[in-house]
Formats: structure tokens, C-alpha cells, sequence
């Protein structure tokens, strides 16, 4: 029985949503400080400015009925304004908070700002306790609510995360991306996990991963053939021109709408009932993401959304809140 979620779940700790269930989706939105992606990771970037951009993509959210997650951490749960605006959605039931720890802005720092520290899991287990209890208690006090699930910044797990996790109290964890492998940095590796929720321990943890598939004429064959290309020049890049096998994360951001829809298909042929939608919330205003540039990227980064929900409209793919999807898993499971 694996209590740990760095490594692929045994396949009996999967969890299949009932029919009841329906097809459902659940839209995370990582709730964070503004930096330049190209740039060192820096303590002193704590700007949360853009979050003054987030009622009208709160608005688009409450026009779809969908109840988006809100993962903050630090530098937003201490913003003032940021707080009260997440505060007021929270408890008007506009939208789910959870926590989302981003190791070198969030106290106490102990550790060295580099790459290999950035994943929240490779610290010291001391360290990384202090980190959750500081940024807990800080969401605690912003919104009102103390957070029951938790997203680790750049899905940086390890292996005492999920008996941390369970010793606060959390319910679920989001930080497993599923099929995609961050060891060159220093991270986790995913690229063996399924996109389906599964039970971590004794159960009361779930694990509720980011949704990704494999599309194209090898789709089949992609959880042993990608990895394996990664060892080739340009592998993944050829085998994608041709049409063969792409791996698409469900991601407004450097993922085209016709591809997203196309990895929807493929999950829901493949049975999956839920999926996991996440962005950045820098991406709501142009200049502080790779993703939207300009203000041209800003209007497809809209479009693409309108699509999105407009296509599951006509699948009969409808909002799931968090909290809803977590008591379907438990009682599945």
C-alpha cells in the first residue's frame, strides 16, 4: 500500500467515478506572484498586480456555472486586496481555495533560492513541514477557511508530502501531472501515472491528477514510446509533425484549442469522467507569462476557454467543484 505520491500508485489504488457521476470537469487556476519565467527564481518577486484582471476571468467562470479552484500561495494569501477579492467569491460560493506552496517566496528561508530547491519536496522534511504551517495558517487568516487541498508550486512532491499533507488535515493533493517527467530539474517524475484519481495511504488522502493524454496514431502505444523518444534528437518534435504521438495537457496556455479537444476525446473514450483544467492566473493580463504576451495572446487565451466550455456543452460535460469530486472518489472508492 503506497503512501507516498512520487511514484506511480499500484493499479488497485486507481479510482473509476461511477456512471452517476456523469462527465465532469474541474477548472485549478495556480493563484500566484508575477515573475519572469526566463529569469532566476527570485524571493523578491512578490507582485501579485495582475490579480486586479481576475473578476472579468471570474466572470467568465460564473456566466459557465463553473466553480474554479483557486490554488494561492504566499505573496496572494498576504496581498490585502487579493485576499478580500477571493475572500468575498469564497463565501458567496463562487469559486473553491486551496494552497499552492511556492518554496522560495513563502517563510520560514532557510534554504538556497536555486533550481533543485524550487521543488518544495527535495528540502529537508523540518523545512518543508514549517513552509505548509506558515502558508495554512496564512490562506487560513486570508480567506476565512483553512485549505483542504494542495498543489505543490512546479508539482515539486516528494516522498514526505503525503504524510505531511495528511498531518494538516488536507483531503487532496493536484500536484501530479500526469505522463510528464520533471527529473532533469530535479523534480518528480509523472510520466507513469495515469490521469485518473487515486487513493494515497489508508485513503484519506486522494490524489487528483492534472489531465493529459497521449493523441495521434500511436496514442496507444505512448506511455512506453514518449518516454522512450525523449532519448532521440528532437524525438518528441517528430513524432508530433507527423502526426503520430503528441502528449496534450488540458492547459489554455501553449496548448491550441484543437489539440486540447482532441486529448479530451481520447480520455473519454478511454472512460476517464473527470478532468482536471489548470492555468497560471498571470496569464488574465498580457506581459507576465510566456503564454500571453501581447494583447493578441490575451484574446485567444479568452477564446480558447469560450471554446473549451462550448464544446463541452455539446459532450454533456458539465462543472464538478472540487469538493464534489472528492466526495464521488471517496464513495467509489
Amino acid at each position: 500500500m503506497s503512501g507516498r505520491l512520487d511514484r506511480p500508485p499500484p493499479e488497485d489504488r486507481y479510482i473509476r467515478l461511477p456512471d452517476s457521476f456523469g462527465r465532469r470537469f474541474t477548472v485549478f487556476c495556480d493563484t500566484e506572484e508575477e515573475f519572469d519565467w526566463s529569469k532566476p527564481l527570485a524571493r523578491e518577486n512578490r507582485s501579485t498586480s495582475h490579480m486586479a484582471a481576475m473578476p472579468a476571468m471570474q466572470e467568465r467562470f460564473r456566466r459557465r456555472g463553473v466553480v474554479p479552484v483557486y490554488l494561492i500561495d504566499h505573496p496572494i494569501a498576504t496581498d490585502r486586496a487579493s485576499a478580500a477579492m477571493l475572500r468575498e467569491w469564497l463565501e458567496s460560493g463562487e469559486c473553491s481555495v486551496g494552497t499552492q506552496l511556492h518554496p522560495w517566496v513563502n517563510p520560514p528561508f532557510e534554504e538556497e533560492v536555486i533550481p533543485f530547491n524550487s521543488f518544495t519536496g527535495n528540502l529537508p522534511r523540518p523545512l518543508q513541514r514549517a513552509k505548509l504551517a506558515v502558508l495554512t495558517e496564512a490562506i487560513e487568516a486570508a480567506v476565512g477557511r483553512r485549505p483542504t487541498v494542495y498543489r505543490a508550486g512546479r508539482y515539486g512532491i516528494g516522498p514526505d508530502t503525503a504524510a505531511l499533507l495528511s498531518e494538516f488535515g488536507y483531503d487532496a493533493d493536484v500536484s501530479v501531472r500526469a505522463l510528464f517527467d520533471y527529473r532533469d530539474g530535479g523534480g518528480p517524475d509523472f510520466s507513469q501515472v495515469r490521469p485518473l484519481p487515486f487513493r494515497v495511504g489508508d485513503g484519506s488522502l486522494l490524489e487528483l491528477p492534472l489531465s493529459a493524454a497521449y493523441v495521434g496514431a500511436l496514442r496507444g502505444s505512448g506511455a512506453r514510446l514518449y518516454p522512450a523518444a525523449a532519448r532521440l534528437p528532437k524525438g518528441h518534435g517528430l513524432l508530433a509533425r507527423t502526426g503520430l504521438l503528441s502528449r496534450v495537457p488540458l492547459t489554455p496556455e501553449d496548448v491550441p484549442l484543437p489539440e486540447a479537444l482532441a486529448a479530451v476525446r481520447a480520455l473519454m473514450a478511454e472512460g476517464v469522467r473527470w478532468l482536471s483544467i489548470s492555468f497560471h492566473s498571470p496569464s488574465v493580463e498580457a506581459g507576465h507569462t510566456p503564454f500571453v504576451r501581447n494583447a493578441a495572446e490575451l484574446e485567444r487565451f479568452y477564446a480558447w476557454w469560450e471554446g473549451l466550455f462550448d464544446f463541452f456543452e455539446s459532450q454533456g460535460i458539465g462543472p464538478a467543484t472540487v469538493e464534489e469530486t472528492i466526495a464521488a472518489a471517496r464513495a467509489a472508492s
